[in-house]
């Protein structure tokens, strides 16, 4: 939808408040105007809080702008000795007024509110507008000017080369074969057959109590995503294992790479095939009832996902079929060639070895893929290349053997093993803002590049692509819309503490739940939205934001945006900034600039 369009409908749904009563003409404003859908200062009979309205010439300071309860508002105020019974006092800029409307009741009251703000609802997201989003879309966490880049870097792995869903599948049973032979484990876990869409990128895992989570930016545990094995613990059960608190204590939630003493956290895609794994194992010995140690079963689910990729099975797998698990090579090949085409250098840095991505870029961009990059680092051991100055740069002759020189300059055409990024900046001599390096870890590709040396980042994030289709579904967008609209009548309405008010606000509450149950199974039953918990962002969130400039679903959406382009981080306001709600309507709801103008590149 376009800002033009949205503006009609801005502007259609202000002449529609104007011809309705006081009560819902504020409650539209407010829907407008504020984070909170707010009572817009309505007293609880149904009136306004001051003589001449909200924002009249007596009350200036409020400005528009709800007042938060004080010992003067409406709820606080006390009968004025003298005045008849049934009459109250409003005070509005230190001027008493007298009503003598009789009281409604409570709630009634509540509840004519509720109903109101549903109707406004309805009107606010009619059928048919909800897909504004474009999986495309590449997003801003920092204001970046493509005009300005001279050099593209690139992970290998979910970056260049994207793989279908067949291989988390081939991960997890090979793993879970090697539990049982190498490890001896019992026989009947291989009865546990891989569980697509069970586990979800950036959880954490409680290595000493055998707990797969999810975590926001706050270190709290979001309640209903905690699985012991394969069931959800209840949230006292949480309370009770965690001292009485959903907090986890900075310390314990993962060292600066996703490590600590007692939590891990999966950060990559092939950590997906892993996390399934630690939950079917747990599950296995607690249905069982067989006592085992968390830390050690822990410690084997990891050692046998590493032997799957250090004895090459993930490589022959792919390279035997390339077809089956290689996705879209065809537009990994049409960004190489336009991003040379327009003059810029190309590098590749990756922890794959040189057969592998070889024949990996021969499918998708041709036997000549080597002309495209001018500098080819292959097991390169990140994150350790971009903090380690150890190992010494090597070279690979044609068929991939070590060769001994002593390594002078980094030059095109050539393959090079390890080395690290301190000889790899004076090598090249590139540097700063100029450098622009896509990758899929937020730890091991990103984290080190922006922090220490100013490099400009970009993080893929294949999981884009669904999550954008659940928050275009009309479902979503009316779950969403109410749930935010009801917890502003529950932030505000809370005034309200008689016996009935608190049983409509208890009814209330125990809608909110089960509408906040209702946005997350619908992008992952067990956890949720990777990027959201009920309201906060995700820890996984926290460090997209602070690792990369930009984040996308696949590098082909550089496709769709001119070479100059800048992009803009959306201004969203702080909590004690009045948002400029049309501004935030437009900017957020774009589609991709260029998506049809540059579509014969693709």
């Amino acid at each position: 939808m376009s800002c033009k369009k949205l503006g009609k409908l801005g502007s259609a749904w202000w002449q529609k408040s104007r011809g309705t009563t006081p009560l819902s003409r504020y409650a539209k404003i407010q829907a407008f105007a504020c984070g909170s859908l707010a009572s817009g200062g309505l007293d609880s009979n149904g009136g306004k809080c001051c003589k001449n309205g909200p924002n009249s010439e007596s009350n200036p300071s409020t400005n528009g702008v709800s007042v938060p309860p004080s010992s003067s508002s409406p709820a606080h105020r006390h009968h004025v000795v003298g005045k008849k019974r049934g009459e109250e006092s409003i005070g509005a800029s230190g001027r008493s007024f007298s009503s003598t409307a009789p009281k409604i009741d409570p709630k009634i009251y509540l509840w004519a509110r509720y109903n109101e703000m549903k109707r406004l609802v309805h009107d606010l997201i009619p059928p048919g507008v909800c897909n504004l989003l474009n999986p495309s879309t590449i997003y801003a966490n920092n204001e970046v000017n493509l005009a300005e880049v001279d050099i593209y870097g690139f992970d290998y792995d979910y970056t260049l080369a994207l793989y279908s869903s067949a291989l988390d599948a081939m991960i997890y049973n090979k793993a879970r074969d090697f539990l049982i032979e190498h490890y001896k484990y019992p026989q009947d876990i291989s009865k546990y057959d891989y569980i697509p869409n069970f586990a979800a990128r950036g959880l954490h895992y409680d290595i000493q109590k055998g707990l797969l989570m999810k975590i926001d930016a706050f270190h709290y545990i979001q309640p209903g995503t905690v699985y012991r094995g394969l069931s959800p613990l209840s949230d006292e059960e949480v309370l009770r294992l965690y001292d009485g608190t959903h907090h986890v204590p900075l310390h314990q939630v993962s060292g600066f790479y996703g490590k600590g003493p007692k939590m891990k956290q999966f950060m990559d895609v092939f950590s997906i095939p892993e996390m399934t794994l630690l939950a079917v194992a747990n599950d296995y010995f607690i249905t069982n009832d067989i006592d085992y140690d968390p830390v050690h079963l822990y410690k084997d689910v990891s050692d046998a996902v590493g032997m799957v990729h250090i004895k090459g099975y993930m490589y022959k797998w792919i390279m035997q079929d390339l077809e089956k698990y290689i996705l879209r090579g065809d537009e990994t090949y049409a960004v190489l060639h336009r991003l040379v085409s327009n003059g810029k250098k190309l590098f590749l840095i990756t922890n794959s070895p040189f057969s592998f991505v070889d024949k990996g870029m021969k499918y998708m961009v041709g036997k000549d893929w080597r002309d495209f990059f001018d500098v080819i680092i292959v097991q390169a051991d990140k994150p350790h290349f971009f903090n380690d100055c150890v190992k010494p740069f090597r070279r690979l002759d044609s068929n991939g053997d070590l060769q001994w020189d002593k390594i002078k300059c980094l030059d095109k055409g050539q393959i090079y093993k390890q080395g690290n990024l301190f000889d790899f900046l004076r090598l090249t001599g590139w540097r700063g803002s100029k450098v622009f390096y896509f990758g899929d870890h937020l730890y091991s590709d990103l984290a080190d590049l922006m922090l220490r040396h100013g490099w400009r980042t970009g993080a893929i994030v294949p999981e884009l692509e669904m999550e954008t289709k659940v928050v275009n579904t009309e479902q979503y967008a009316q779950s969403l819309t109410w749930l935010q609209a009801l917890t502003g009548l529950l932030e505000r309405m809370q005034l309200h503490r008689d016996p009935e008010s608190k049983k409509v606000l208890q009814d209330w509450l125990k809608e909110r739940e089960e509408l906040r149950a209702v946005t997350k199974n619908l992008f992952n039953p067990q956890f949720g939205s990777i990027f959201r918990t009920c309201h906060n962002p995700t820890y996984f969130s926290r460090r997209l934001c602070r690792f990369s400039d930009l984040y996308m679903a696949s590098i082909s959406c550089l496709l769709n945006y001119d070479l100059s382009y800048t992009f803009y981080p959306r201004r969203t306001p702080l909590q004690h900034e009045a948002p400029l709600w049309m501004d935030q309507l437009c900017t957020g709801c774009m589609k991709t600039p260029f998506l049809e103008e540059m579509a014969h590149i693709r």
